[in-house]
């Protein structure tokens, strides 16, 4: 027979262990999201459906985007033990200058669609963090604001090329101005990719008061107030678009671009250039050739081509092509800092992250994107930790391997 007593108080007072209560609704929601997944989760319930939709899909059938986080999903770590890890160093450098992480915040458009708060909270973000920030050329708070907004931040500014080359000439010319550090080049939407979440939720910019999105508001109230009570989304010289997305690329951007535009860039912009899309080896070699400081292996978040190359798959060739001759950064499916941990192993110098960081900014503003920061940096310390890195440089193939 087990002998029982009565419990005493001296023995349950060190289990009562009461936290504060959270008062602060916005501090309550973040403070439970644990990874980026929950996160979006949080996001898909605070923001309406066509801008959630517009945030997380990807083009047609979404293939691009699901193998690229199934890749990084299968990949198997290959942990080296009894190393010293009490301390772990995750500085590296981003062309040529010191950032506290080995990702940056990527590009997004209509940032202010998603939380009111938008690019002047992201870039404030990154200061705090010490990581850069690439504002769009279809963000919709202006050069000048963000860099007011955050001026000790590292900023580059991402440039579609228009079919009206002065307006993105002036833009270049703006952004130099302001203080920006880097240029980026996107050159994977000579056409906008079909994206048919899109197309399915009758989204526009800004999003139109309809029967079907007025009874969205009544689930989301506080978006809409803060959208109506903000300044009115534009970028650039526009103001609104009562089309989709799609059209609205196809209206601006410049389908005739080639490799020989590079020196065009290199006649308004002195300083790094970035280019961002490259999905091949031989691309990879061309835009070096041409004297890119930096690249992006990207499929643009599989929001343009589907069934476009995984850039995780094609790393380690293009890092044993061109590695060494340019800065190589990897976007599209990072949804961890292990993630990020593993495209550094295999060849990366540095990640982009985007709806990581823009499912934060859904879930609570400037809060929400401190907080996905917060998780992804703390993943990617103990991932390195568990590796054996001490150091991002520690990091090698060996580390990975892939399915």
């Amino acid at each position: 027979m087990t002998e029982r007593q009565l419990p005493r108080w001296s023995e349950l007072k060190p289990l009562l262990r009461a936290k504060p209560p959270v008062l602060n609704p916005t501090d309550r929601r973040l403070a439970k999201a644990l990874t980026i997944a929950d996160l979006r989760r949080i996001a898909r319930l605070r923001t309406p459906r066509s801008v959630f939709d517009y945030t997380d899909g990807a083009a047609e059938a979404e293939i691009s985007l699901r193998r690229a986080r199934s890749l990084f999903r299968q990949l198997e770590f290959r942990p080296s033990i009894l190393h010293d890890v009490s301390e772990v160093d995750t500085t590296t450098t981003m062309l040529g200058q010191p950032a506290a992480q080995p990702f940056a915040f990527a590009p997004t458009g209509f940032t202010r669609m998603m939380n009111h708060e938008g690019e002047t909270a992201v870039a404030r973000v990154a200061e705090r963090i010490g990581i850069p920030y690439s504002l769009s050329t279809m963000g919709t708070t202006s050069i000048e604001d963000v860099a007011a907004a955050a001026p000790r931040a590292r900023k580059w500014f991402q440039l579609y090329v228009w079919k009206d080359r002065s307006a993105g000439e002036d833009l270049v010319k703006r952004a130099a101005n302001a203080g920006f550090e880097g240029l980026m080049l996107t050159v994977d939407v000579p056409v906008a990719g079909a994206r048919l979440r899109d197309v399915r939720n009758g989204f526009t910019i800004p999003p139109s008061l309809t029967a079907k999105t007025v009874l969205d508001a009544a689930a989301h109230p506080a978006w809409w107030m803060n959208l109506l009570t903000t300044k009115p989304l534009q970028f650039a010289s526009l103001t609104s678009w009562k089309g989709t997305i799609a059209e609205l690329l196809n209206l601006l951007f410049d389908p005739t671009m080639t490799i020989d535009d590079l020196a065009w860039l290199r006649s308004i912009w002195s300083g790094p250039l970035i280019v961002k899309g490259i999905q091949t080896v031989d691309d990879a070699k061309r835009v070096v050739d041409a004297g890119a400081d930096a690249i992006v292996l990207s499929n643009h978040g599989g929001r343009q081509l589907d069934r476009a190359p995984v850039p995780l798959r094609i790393l380690p060739e293009v890092a044993a092509a061109v590695g060494g001759q340019t800065e190589i950064y990897l976007d599209t499916g990072i949804m961890s800092g292990a993630d990020i941990v593993a495209a550094k192993a295999l060849g990366a110098d540095a990640c982009l992250v985007g709806r990581a960081y823009l499912y934060g900014l859904m879930a609570g503003g400037e809060r929400g994107v401190a907080r996905a920061a917060e998780i992804l940096t703390t993943e990617v310390r103990r991932t390195m930790a568990l590796l054996g890195a001490r150091t991002v440089d520690d990091l090698n193939p060996d580390h990975v391997r892939l399915p």
